[in-house]
């Protein structure tokens, strides 16, 4: 083991030095081929800096000893010196067996060895024996034998994801290195692992196939910002760093929306209809006047009838550009129309073009003129479209017709306040898809003066494309002279050192973009996803390179997924695959139980995981008579049982204020609410929804006829809070326990 610190170590100081002396090179002097040398091993000395340090915990953790007598160390990152290969990277193809061989299935292996290390000190050692007589009489001294991944899953949680690096199994890894192209779905129950093997595979992708996703990158999708604070230390710990980890909230750029709709508005907005409404949205605001309006620009008085109009907005749609351009075609019909009127009313009879134009120009600054134009066919915002629509009843009744009157009050809402969040994450794809039929709104176009018409436009417009070109052309071939056209690409060269562009990770850039196309989608919890947030998530993956992960049994949203047929087949003809998880890691088996009869309540026909362990505890139940009053001190008595670990209280959304306040005010450290002190603090108390994809070494379920009540899906919230702990579970009541909930083991009420 110290000889792979110490290589480890001299690697990290080699690779420092490097950079301090591309760095020292100066600043932005030099030539174009200078400064792209300087960026481009800068960049690439800087990410390989990080990933040394990221692998720094549990560096090595296997040895693979094979029948010929040879063995290879196992480990995070690939290490060699001058001599030879000191540590496998456990995503190389040599690395296979340690994850697959199995007693009827070898794969050449005499002995697998699990390494467990505490920082740089090997405190445990594991070994799975295949054939005893492949070992020599050295490594036959020195078996042990016990088993890794249950002392692993007896670990208390410390309220972030660990990596199963050093343990995953064989019906993981397949799934983890499945191939890249394509729409793999991962289907597994609760405990399964699903969430880490998505991680691991994104790990394992961006290894194999690191020219083609280090370009376009990888997207992780995940269900709020607290899961995302839970799994964010795992992808880094495998040598990865540059990974966009985002919630559904945060698809728009500028926008980070946490607020939630109720579960009714929420399926409305969520629902595929709303593309259509958003589409006769935009129409609504190309206008026609009922009645004609009378310009009066001082000297003579303009007619803007509806027939100029309809003749403008007909041009304009046939034109085939998005609302924000096709409103250059619209202004300028118009425009036409009431050069020529006013020419004949001041008497110049027929004019040519280039009076005509002059014309145009002079009308397009007319303040009456300008106003006209603005109310008919505006420049509009995703953010003005929306509010726009939400904040009228006309508006909606217009655009939602094909909803009920019910459903349009439910998307009703005031106009936004300032210094108060206004959209919900239900609004982001809307507001995505929004942007889509907007397009951009032309900044130079609204920046153009009475001296810069549309044709001296047009050219600069040429000129800049004529530039973009030349530097392009320079880039690939100064790329090419260098040497570093594997290192970067020519465009990312040339924006580098146009002067005006900041050098941002894939990630960076990525997360600024709501046009880019990413090489590889992850989306866990994928079953919680609405119709219109597909559309949104299948824009960001045109190649559909994904892994959907979830489980359908556990859909709590109005609005998700019922099958992944109905999910996937519009975007994939039916073309994507399925890899199932069966084994549950997390939950103990008395625990799964209980859970399992909920499952059945879901659907029949669901069959849930099988655990691998037991609980030392059996699941319980305790009857009070006030929960604001009484679950604290519950909770006080779960603390001093001295499980260790985590706790999470789950509790139902209408009642996550008072029990939140009551349980924090009761019990020291406690916090409610997701939040950055969330997974540190001993005690969390928290909806359903924010503890998806959350594990706790204890939970408390208060109020589960609530929690069953309130949603069209209660039972499958239920099922998920059942499933959320890995030792010990509690379920606080004031009325008659839910039937489903039969199995749990009464206990007494505190004094």
């Amino acid at each position: 083991m110290s000889r792979l610190y110490a290589r480890l170590d001299a690697l990290r100081a080699s690779t420092q030095l490097s950079l301090d002396q591309v760095l020292g090179q100066g600043g932005r002097g030099g030539t174009h081929q200078n400064r792209s040398e300087r960026d481009s091993m800068a960049g690439m000395h800087s990410a390989r800096l990080a990933r040394l340090w990221a692998v720094e915990n549990g560096l090595c953790f296997g040895r693979l000893d094979h029948t010929d007598q040879t063995s290879h160390y196992i480990g995070r990152i690939g290490l060699s010196d001058d001599r030879q290969r000191l540590l496998i990277d456990w995503r190389a193809p040599v690395a296979q067996p340690f994850y697959r061989a199995t007693p009827a299935s070898p794969m050449g292996l005499a002995r697998r060895r699990h390494l467990q290390t505490r920082g740089r000190r090997v405190i445990g050692v594991d070994d799975d024996l295949f054939d005893l007589d492949g070992l020599s009489d050295d490594a036959r001294a020195t078996l042990n034998g016990e088993a890794a991944l249950l002392a692993s899953l007896a670990e208390t949680r410390t309220g972030r994801m660990r990596d199963i690096v050093a343990t995953i199994q064989a019906e993981q890894d397949r799934i983890i290195r499945a191939d890249l192209p394509g729409v793999l779905v991962v289907q597994g129950g609760p405990g399964t692992g699903k969430t880490v093997v998505a991680l691991h595979r994104a790990a394992y992708l961006l290894y194999t196939h690191r020219e083609k996703l280090d370009r376009r990158g990888v997207l992780i999708l995940g269900p709020n910002l607290t899961f995302l604070r839970y799994i964010e230390q795992v992808l880094p710990s495998l040598g990865e760093t540059d990974v966009l980890l985002m919630t559904i909230g945060e698809m728009f750029p500028g926008l980070t929306a946490t607020l939630r709709d109720r579960p009714e508005v929420a399926q409305v907005k969520g629902d595929a209809r709303m593309a259509g409404v958003l589409a006769r949205a935009v129409r609504d605001r190309q206008r026609v006047p009922a009645e004609t309006i009378h310009l009066d620009l001082g000297r003579i008085t303009l007619r803007l009838d509806r027939h100029i109009c309809e003749g403008a907005r007909s041009k304009a749609m046939r034109s085939g550009r998005l609302h924000n351009q096709a409103r250059a075609v619209f202004v300028r019909q118009v425009l036409n129309k009431l050069a020529r009127q006013a020419a004949k009313l001041l008497g110049r009879g027929v004019i040519d073009d280039d009076e005509l134009a002059d014309l145009r120009e002079e009308l397009r600054t007319e303040p009456a003129v300008k106003t006209a134009l603005n109310r008919l066919w505006p420049y509009l915002t995703p953010h003005q479209l929306l509010i726009g629509l939400f904040t009228s009843r006309e508006r909606l009744d217009y655009a939602a017709a094909d909803f009920t009157p019910d459903e349009r009050a439910l998307m009703l809402r005031d106009s936004p306040q300032r210094g108060r969040p206004w959209y919900t994450e239900s609004d982001v794809p809307l507001l995505d898809e929004a942007a889509e039929l907007l397009g951009e709104i032309d900044e130079a176009v609204l920046r153009a003066t009475a001296l810069q018409n549309e044709e001296e436009l047009a050219a600069s417009r040429a000129a800049e494309e004529h530039e973009r070109q030349f530097e392009l052309t320079y880039a690939r071939e100064v790329l090419q002279l260098t040497g570093l056209s594997d290192i970067i690409d020519a465009e990312r060269f040339a924006e580098r050192h146009s002067g005006d562009v900041s050098h941002l990770t894939t990630a960076e850039r990525a997360a600024t973009d709501r046009t880019w196309a990413f090489g590889h989608v992850i989306v866990d919890e994928a079953q919680e996803l609405s119709p219109m947030a597909w559309r949104m998530v299948m824009r960001r993956c045109p190649a559909r390179s994904m892994t959907v992960v979830g489980d359908i049994a556990q859909t709590g949203s109005t609005s998700g997924g019922r099958s992944w047929n109905a999910v996937l087949d519009p975007y994939t003809g039916g073309r994507w695959r399925e890899e199932r998880l069966t084994v549950n890691y997390r939950t103990p088996a008395e625990l799964m139980a209980v859970a399992a009869d909920v499952l059945a309540a879901v659907d029949p026909a669901l069959e849930a995981p099988a655990s691998v362990r037991e609980a030392a505890e059996a699941p319980w139940s305790v009857r009070v008579a006030s929960l604001a009053a009484d679950l604290p001190g519950v909770v006080a008595a779960g603390l001093a049982a001295g499980t260790g670990g985590t706790m999470a209280v789950l509790v139902p959304e209408s009642a996550m204020a008072e029990l939140g306040a009551a349980v924090t005010a009761g019990v020291p450290g406690a916090v409610a609410g997701p939040g950055a002190t969330t997974l540190e603090a001993p005690v969390a108390v928290l909806t359903v929804a924010d503890a998806k994809g959350l594990e706790f070494d204890s939970v408390l379920v208060a109020a589960p006829d609530r929690i069953l009540t309130e949603s069209v899906r209660g039972a499958s919230d239920l099922y998920v809070a059942l499933t959320r702990a890995t030792r010990t579970l509690g379920v606080v009541h004031t009325g008659p326990l839910p039937t489903v909930l039969a199995r749990l083991a009464p206990r007494p009420a505190a004094p």
